[in-house]
């Protein structure tokens, strides 16, 4: 989680021009990482967060754009939840703050998304948005193959808007269901590069982007690594099978091979794990790869002719299975 923590902590310190950005942050984090309740009859609004500058700053924003005097509040980690939690809570404004934000609409109803003025705003807003849903519930897993950016959402329709306001900004972005948990996740390398960008995260990209760099070579090499030693093996098994087609090519034409076929195929018996090409260099006088190949080609066809009028098996009768699975 060390690349989350970095990412709410660059972001948590982002100064944010407008006050129609903030606001998008802050209806995002409310909406995100908390909810209305109803207590003694009145609406309370609670917000609760892992990231003690997070809090702050949310308080800091509450104050500064909409008047209001939340109390944040420590709660200590347990048994389902380490590390300590920090409630940001309003109680005496709670409603007002709500209809402010967009909590609630004009008929004092929740709103199960995003407000419709976050919705519709501009892409700085929408920006601001996926500020305040990540501070609220997001996560950075380290690049690699199961790498994502992820929001855990409140409900469906929460998911949705972020979805949406990710497809403004060119981001593919999908709304999934794990275990009744509904989130938003981003998978693509090149996606989540561009939203550590446009949040402000520009330091825990620099490293994100090394650390996906570093395993992208590593895995490069992996593969050309495992792809030589699969081209070896192959050329291996085809030189024991040739070998023993070789042996039986000259049981069958005995003294009637020519010389110079004849010398290919005892080179071959010689040096059964060499390549065309090292058998080419190890003949006197040496001969190219092409030569050697052509030589060894004329004798397993001139041998398999003559078992074919002898009526008797032929080269490939001495290639055993175990030959090519070896």
């Amino acid at each position: 989680m060390a690349l989350t923590e970095s990412v709410k902590e660059e972001l948590s310190r982002q100064h944010v021009k407008t006050t129609s950005e903030r606001k998008a942050e802050v209806s995002a984090m409310l909406r995100f990482a908390g909810g209305l309740h109803i207590i003694s009859g009145r609406i309370v609004i609670e917000a609760e967060l892992d990231h003690a500058a997070t809090a702050r700053r949310l308080k800091t924003t509450i104050t500064e754009v909409y008047g209001h005097n939340p109390e944040v509040i420590v709660v200590s980690g347990n048994g389902l939840k380490r590390g300590s939690r920090f409630v940001v809570r309003v109680v005496r404004d709670g409603e007002a703050l709500a209809r402010q934000t967009g909590l609630l609409d004009a008929r004092g109803r929740p709103v199960r998304g995003l407000p419709s003025v976050v919705v519709n705003g501009s892409m700085a807003d929408a920006v601001s948005a996926w500020r305040g849903a990540f501070l609220a519930h997001g996560s950075l897993t380290e690049p690699g193959r199961s790498s994502s950016l992820e929001v855990t959402c409140p409900g469906p329709e929460a998911a949705l808007a972020l979805v949406g306001s990710a497809r403004r900004l060119g981001i593919p972005a999908k709304a999934r269901e794990v275990r009744s948990v509904d989130r938003v996740v981003i998978r693509d390398g090149d996606s989540i590069a561009k939203l550590l960008t446009l949040m402000g995260a520009h330091q825990t990209l620099l490293v994100w982007e090394e650390r996906r760099m570093r395993k992208e070579v590593r895995a490069t090499a992996n593969r050309l690594a495992n792809f030589d030693d699969a081209n070896l093996r192959r050329s291996a098994q085809a030189a024991v099978a040739a070998g023993a087609r070789v042996q039986r090519a000259l049981e069958i034409l005995g003294d009637d091979a020519p010389y110079h076929l004849k010398y290919a195929g005892e080179l071959r018996l010689a040096h059964k794990q060499a390549s065309l090409d090292e058998l080419g260099r190890l003949a006197d006088p040496p001969m190219t790869k092409d030569a050697i190949a052509g030589r060894i080609r004329r004798l397993l066809a001139m041998a398999d002719k003559q078992a074919s009028e002898l009526k008797i098996p032929g080269t490939e009768s001495s290639v055993t299975p175990d030959m090519l699975d070896g």
